[in-house]
């Protein structure tokens, strides 16, 4: 069976369900194809579910805390983890739901659940039915990377999607991976009662972050009793008799903790291995990253790649606009480009680090001559306030052009503070702008303009 439509979008996470509003609304058919859960990543297996489970995580964290507030509580914090699932499950499904009612309510949407895959630069087949279209838009997503490490194959392991089924607390959870995904399962099992170890390979955690970013994170992490083994060489797995014993090679510690579970947390890979995409002559990367310009097309003519799939954006808001991006260009003849796009993102612990435009590192390396202003939480009234003044925040900007670089906030409601500094960013305007603006007290983002009337030379 055969069916012809205007245009055909595969997978239905962030940006593909908007896009085919777009679409519809312009007079195009759109076929939509789901292989799986409707929302993609972020409402199934990232940001929906994991900062449901850190909302719960905060809740049982604070409580721990009240007599600190004067607040006396009776008895000790207890977690009812079947029933922190369950509100997990709920605030999930029904986002889930809600795109997948959005879609079938669509008109001019037709929507088919099935693996696609090319048969040909403009055709793809789901199951028995053959679907052609002269547009073709690719919003597959990705999934947790499995790497080959040694004995990994001989014990049950979980990965970021796998963990959230848990309905009860790991006795110990040995998080392998220092990054984003793993220090916020770190952060939130710690939180809800379990022994935590983190594994990593490097030599401090999140790596691409600058130092004093890593070390404020770390500080945070251990005064909450999260174990770390670092410059973790070797890693390799057994089975044991209290659960998994992972081996590692560190310059200090045990050669091997035993943990009852192990979350491995090393990264993402994208979802194109399985779409014939050498039918269709698109290209990837060597690490099957979709190959787009900035337009986001692809290298065969009328096929396009949106969000995790492309290599451009690993996150929801970078997904989100690039559906943005090419319905400007396709739809409103107003050419955006997604090298338009600053860097910006958030890491969930408690408290969040929120990060925009370029590290410390990568300002030195680009030669400029720059300023930095940097102040702790401890500064922060909001912060102290609230009993929470862990972290800092740092805003670095161009001597020169005035031009804001890059900011970073590791401080409670640094990922909404962080907000004013990329505004003015977008908006091109000179540090001098942010500096002379008018915060409302008390704030985090009051200290924001402060920041500026204190720089220095970078060091």
């Amino acid at each position: 069976m055969a069916a012809s439509t205007d245009a055909i979008i595969i997978g239905a996470g962030q940006a593909g369900p908007a896009l085919a509003q777009r679409l519809t609304a312009a007079g195009m058919t759109v076929t939509i194809v789901e292989r799986k859960l409707f929302g993609g990543t972020c409402v199934n297996t990232g940001c929906t579910p994991t900062k449901t489970l850190v909302a719960s995580a905060r809740v049982a964290h604070m409580a721990r805390r009240a007599a600190e507030y004067g607040v006396v509580l009776d008895g000790p914090v207890g977690i009812d983890m079947a029933r922190v699932k369950e509100r997990k499950d709920a605030v999930s499904g029904r986002s889930r739901g809600n795109i997948e009612r959005w879609l079938r309510g669509m008109p001019g949407c037709r929507v088919i659940q099935g693996h696609a895959r090319f048969e040909s630069p403009d055709s793809v087949r789901v199951g028995d039915e053959l679907l052609t279209a002269k547009r073709i838009f690719l919003n597959v997503g990705g999934r947790a990377a499995v790497p080959d490490l040694p004995g990994l194959a001989d014990v049950e392991v979980m990965t970021s999607g796998g963990i959230l089924e848990l309905d009860h607390v790991p006795r110990h959870l040995v998080v392998v991976g220092g990054s984003y995904i793993g220090l916020e399962f770190a952060q939130m099992y710690r939180r809800f009662g379990a022994e935590v170890t983190i594994v990593e390979k490097g030599a401090r955690l999140i790596p691409r972050e600058d130092p004093d970013v890593s070390d404020g994170v770390r500080e945070i992490l251990e005064k909450e009793g999260i174990a770390l083994r670092l410059s973790a060489e070797c890693i390799r797995f057994a089975r044991h008799p209290d659960g998994i014993a992972v081996g590692v090679d560190c310059t200090s510690g045990a050669p091997q903790l035993v943990g009852s579970h192990v979350l491995l947390a090393v990264g993402r890979r994208p979802n194109t291995d399985d779409l014939g995409l050498e039918r269709a002559g698109v290209s990837t990367d060597a690490r099957g990253y979709i190959a787009v310009d900035d337009r986001l097309r692809t290298s065969t003519p009328g096929i396009w790649a949106m969000g995790d799939c492309n290599g451009r954006g690993a996150f929801t808001h970078t997904a989100y606009n690039d559906f943005e991006i090419i319905a400007a260009n396709l739809l409103d003849d107003e050419p955006r480009s997604v090298d338009d796009r600053i860097p910006a993102y958030a890491l969930y612990t408690d408290p969040p680090l929120a990060r925009v435009g370029m590290t410390d590192d990568a300002v030195r390396r680009s030669g400029r001559r720059s300023l930095v202003g940097m102040r702790p939480m401890t500064r922060v009234g909001r912060a102290v306030e609230k009993g929470e003044a862990q972290g800092f925040m740092k805003i670095v900007v161009d001597a020169d052009s005035q031009e804001i670089l890059g900011a970073a906030i590791l401080g409670p409601d640094g990922d909404e503070a962080i907000h004013s500094v990329l505004d003015m960013m977008y908006a091109k305007a000179p540090y001098t702008t942010l500096q002379r603006a008018v915060h409302i007290h008390p704030t985090v983002a009051e200290l924001i303009p402060t920041l500026l009337w204190e720089l220095k030379p970078l060091a």
